[in-house]
């Protein structure tokens, strides 16, 4: 069998999120403390309150999906697998889990990105919307076609594209997905559009972040978002992880190429089960479980 260990991004958190997790262990309770140190605010209460709505604010839900998702990696005893990915920030999740940044450098780099791109979504309005059954090319035509920013954000499986961009271009975009046969188009609870061009001034201030960022080779190789292919260089590594904050997570085709590598066990480490569904349906044939407390 050859695993493959997956982490899930933004809207994968959960009230209590951690909570077991640090009770039960030393080692987690340990890294946890550092972060709420490191960051500078007791994010660990957050993290294990009752309030879903406390957890909401990207500054946030970042960094508490990343220390819940690396910290259970990283204290959980798993044997070193045939490779990893992340959904977006869920990238540098499994950067860290796989030894290519120290777990406090790369929670850094998530709190800089996560207010970064609050910053964003405050000054620069965006938002984003689910498209279901339409095929691909349909929607990336249609995108394109439109008047204003609009792109495919997220390949999320055969059936969901997720689109991003400038609200009424989103809007127009929406319109004939649904003329040419979309089964919905489902606009998003979100503030920013992300994963889009707009996105830029967010880029620009984590490129100097990622800049002064020590990377080293990771223990087995990292599907990145922008390709969908397996990298091991730091220096790949670093500018593929720059580019993902304006352009498209293709995740179907980074679990199609997986599979194609010989991944059949997916194992999806952090809170929630969103991404264990999406490979479900993108590889059916595969075994798909969940690690998360």
């Amino acid at each position: 069998m050859s695993k493959a260990y997956i982490f899930p991004g933004q809207g994968s958190q959960f009230p209590g999120m951690g909570k077991a997790l640090y009770e039960r262990s030393g080692e987690a309770r340990a890294l946890m403390d550092r972060a709420d140190d490191l960051l500078g605010f007791p994010i660990t209460d957050i993290m294990f309150g009752e309030s879903a709505e406390d957890l909401k604010a990207t500054r946030v839900t970042q960094p508490a999906i990343f220390i819940h998702s690396v910290v259970l990696a990283l204290c959980s005893g798993l044997e070193t697998p045939a490779m990893v990915a992340g959904h977006s920030l869920g990238e540098f999740s499994a950067l860290a889990a796989a030894g290519a940044m120290d777990f406090e450098d790369a929670l850094r780099l998530v709190a800089i990105r996560a207010e970064a791109m609050q910053k964003c979504c405050e000054t620069v309005p965006g938002t984003m919307a689910a498209i279901i059954k339409l095929p691909t090319e349909t929607i990336e035509e249609i995108c394109a076609a439109c008047s204003g920013i609009v792109i495919p954000a997220n390949y999320n499986s055969d059936g969901q594209v997720v689109i991003s961009g400038e609200k009424e271009a989103v809007d127009e975009a929406c319109a004939k997905m649904k003329e040419a046969g979309a089964k919905r188009a489902l606009p998003l609870p979100v503030s920013g559009a992300f994963h889009s061009p707009l996105m830029e001034p967010a880029r620009l201030e984590l490129a100097q972040a990622i800049d002064k960022t020590p990377f080293r080779a990771p223990a087995c190789p990292v599907y990145q978002n922008v390709t969908a292919l397996p990298s091991t260089d730091p220096a790949v590594i670093k500018e593929n992880l720059l580019r993902q904050l304006t352009a498209p997570v293709r995740w179907t085709q980074t679990v199609e190429n997986m599979v194609a590598d010989g991944a059949d066990y997916f194992l999806e480490i952090g809170p929630g089960t969103v991404l264990q569904g999406l490979v479900r349906r993108i590889a059916p044939e595969s075994i798909t479980e969940g690690l998360s407390e």
